[in-house]
């Protein structure tokens, strides 16, 4: 065993992970001016080596140019990750710093420029792994040697990702997103072996659209795709948010319903609310591949928390066009 191999950390609410689906989505948000967020996914529960992921972020506005009145900004931000899988609790921790710059082409475009660097540690306990030298003809015996690593190692490196966002909001109807970035730019080395095992670019594409249908209706489609060493992710699908009322200026209270398909992998249910600034969403992810007689169908389940906000006095402030229901 020379190498330690394991997924990328991933949400299939991978528009509720902003900074992780691309650097230059830092601090863009089109009425309010900061966001904190919690993501929580719970992967392949029924099977012997599922993953634990979770992540906590925030980012904000920053700098904003008061000579483009208001829609040139800054975005900053910074974020945590957390994954765990298998019987030896393959452990993957990182801590990220993002950064973008939100540049207005005109009144009805932008475009985003954004950065992100990272360290990353992963680790791995030897002591609750059994191998093949300790196999006694009956059973396994962890009371003898392994032949390999004793306790937990650990094994740390870090990451240089960059993105660019391109937006078009021609009115208050119609919003479009057009992203694509890269993590792992730098190619970063990761080995429990002291070996040059490199953690490979991983390019990533989103497209992102905001239609007001009614006066009661946001449709929200969206599409993700990304690619690693071989490996790919796509996922595409829709958000439907409904208004069911609420004092519209400050707290709209929202339903949202939704189904996505990760591409010859799993579909995915989605139901969310939304009060005011503040969203709660859980998804479904039920398994349609060859792993699916394995795990029941039973894919992952994930939920999302995230709270937006303005600073003081900046109330009612909208920089560009964007579909709401106030």
């Amino acid at each position: 065993m020379n190498d330690a191999h394991a997924q990328s950390i991933h949400f299939s609410q991978y528009y509720n992970a902003p900074m992780l689906l691309n650097p230059a989505n830092t601090g863009l948000m089109p009425e309010n001016d900061f966001r904190l967020g919690l993501n929580y996914r719970n992967q392949w529960a029924t099977v012997p080596v599922p993953y634990t992921t979770f992540s906590a972020f925030a980012d904000f506005k920053a700098f904003s140019n008061k000579e483009s009145g208001g829609k040139n900004w800054l975005g900053l931000g910074g974020a945590f990750f957390n994954d765990v899988a298998g019987d030896g609790k393959l452990s993957l921790t990182r801590f990220e710093v993002f950064t973008a710059y939100h540049l207005a082409l005109g009144e009805y475009s932008m475009l985003s420029m954004g950065l992100s660097g990272g360290y990353v540690q992963r680790s791995v306990n030897y002591t609750d792994l059994t191998f093949d030298s300790q196999w006694d003809g009956f059973s396994f015996n962890s009371n003898q040697p392994n032949n390999e690593k004793l306790g937990v190692v650990k094994t740390d490196y870090a990451t240089v990702g960059a993105g660019l966002n391109y937006a078009y909001f021609p009115n208050d109807k119609v919003y479009m997103k057009f992203g694509v970035g890269a993590a792992n730019i730098n190619q970063p080395v990761e080995s429990f072996y002291g070996g040059k095992n490199q953690v490979m670019i991983r390019p990533v594409a989103n497209v992102d659209v905001l239609y007001k249908a009614g006066d009661s209706w946001i449709l929200n489609p969206s599409a993700y795709f990304a690619t690693q060493n071989g490996s790919y992710e796509l996922v595409f699908g829709s958000l439907f948010q409904v208004y069911l009322g609420g004092r519209q200026e400050s707290y709209p209270i929202q339903f949202i319903l939704g189904a996505y398909n990760r591409f010859g992998e799993s579909v995915i249910g989605v139901v969310g609310f939304q009060w005011g600034k503040v969203q709660l969403m859980g998804s479904y992810d039920i398994t349609i591949s060859s792993l699916a007689p394995y795990d029941s169908g039973n894919g992952a389940i994930e939920f999302s928390l995230i709270y937006q906000g303005v600073w003081d006095g900046a109330k009612g402030r909208r920089t560009y066009n964007c579909p709401r229901f106030f």
